[in-house]
């Protein structure tokens, strides 16, 4: 179900370009959002335990036996594909005693088998296989010892888990978005680069709401400046994602790598040569971005690793067969997007600094930032309102 949608450009920020006017953004989070313990460890349960969390690619687990892991908030999560050819999820730990039991990406053929004590599960459907001297328990009732499911499901062949059984549809929370990536073909792309996982000196709902606004671009971002059609760039926002459009300028960037990557850039197989001109982003309540470019789509995950820290897990996803000029136009993406990120780490870590300021409160939103409105309404909807 749709919530709201509202489209807005920098150029008219009072106006949207069909004329109407943009409705008021809501009030920010206050700092306790950011500072107070007790407010992550209330998203661990209250969002990341009942939101659709990314896990990865189909293609990371293309054929029976193959599996994946994840993290939804800090919860252990196991994705695997099924003799059946079924994709299905688990919580990543043994019944015994708690063991993790997978790490990374791999296979395990048709048995899970626990690396502490030896208990082992069927790989298709969790169920308890094997208990090592298992006439040494006084009670031992296997049907009742497989692994925990937890849901998953998958948007245009990316996969999401979610422990919440009641939990609506990532479907539903989602509609609409589907046939906006459909065109990117991205169940077709494999994974060519995952950037490794990075981190920031900031909490996460800094990083979040830092990719959700245009605002700051011309003061602090100058390739995007040179690279993007600032005055044209606008956003939609919708009940459990919000989509922007990023036009490239036709007037060659100053910068040698810039102009280089505007002239070797090629769409990939699906897009049109107007998908050349313009780069995409779709942001998936609440931690997960997908970055729509005609060479390449990368996928980012912003996972909390502490109160002020913020682990960061990419996947860059291209066509199958990558021509020449498709390398060097990813190439030359991945390096304006690295020094863009460098400064976006620059700028939330003094933001996390700031706010730790006594009697400071946050001041009013720009039009340009009613995403900013959107994700802290979305918060507090899930958390209710924190106490100064």
């Amino acid at each position: 179900m749709q919530l709201t949608t509202k489209l807005t450009t920098p150029g008219d920020p009072g106006k949207a370009p069909g004329g109407e006017g943009v409705a008021d953004a809501p009030r920010p989070l206050s700092p306790s959002y950011y500072l107070r313990p007790e407010v992550l460890d209330r998203e661990l349960e209250a969002i990341f335990s009942r939101t659709w969390q990314y896990a990865g690619h189909v293609g990371d687990i293309p054929e029976p036996g193959n599996y994946t892991t994840a993290l939804a908030g800090d919860q252990p999560v196991l994705v695997l594909r099924g003799d059946d050819g079924e994709v299905r999820a688990f919580r990543n730990v043994c019944r015994h005693r708690g063991s993790q039991l997978l790490t990374g990406s791999g296979r395990c053929k048709k048995a899970i088998r626990c690396r502490y004590h030896g208990w082992t599960y069927d790989a298709t459907d969790g169920r308890l296989l094997g208990v090592p001297e298992h006439r040494g328990y006084a009670e031992l009732d296997k049907s009742r010892l497989g692994l925990t499911p937890a849901r998953v499901e998958s948007i245009a062949g990316l996969l999401f888990v979610n422990l919440d059984p009641d939990a609506p549809s990532l479907a539903d929370q989602t509609d609409g978005l589907a046939e906006r990536l459909d065109r990117y073909r991205l169940d077709e792309l494999v994974r060519f680069s995952d950037l490794g996982s990075t981190s920031q000196p900031a909490n996460w709902k800094l990083v979040a709401e830092n990719y959700l606004e245009g605002y700051h671009v011309p003061i602090a971002h100058p390739s995007l400046m040179r690279l993007l059609d600032y005055k044209r760039y606008s956003f939609e926002l919708h009940d459990g994602w919000a989509w922007f459009e990023a036009p490239l300028r036709d007037s060659p960037s100053g910068n040698r790598l810039e102009r280089l990557y505007q002239r070797v850039v090629r769409p990939m197989p699906g897009l049109s040569e107007e998908d050349r001109r313009v780069w995409r982003y779709a942001f998936v309540y609440p931690n997960t971005t997908i970055d729509l470019h005609p060479d390449q789509v990368t996928v980012w995950q912003m996972v909390p690793s502490g109160l002020g820290k913020t682990k960061d897990v990419w996947g860059c996803f291209g066509p199958r067969r990558r021509g020449l000029m498709t390398r060097l136009a990813q190439r030359l993406n991945t390096h304006v997007n690295t020094g863009v990120l460098d400064e976006d780490i620059d700028l939330v870590a003094a933001v996390q600094r700031g706010i730790k300021t006594r009697g400071y409160e946050p001041g009013p939103l720009a039009g340009q930032e009613a995403a900013v409105g959107w994700f802290a309404e979305r918060i507090r909807g899930d958390l209710g309102e924190v106490a100064a």
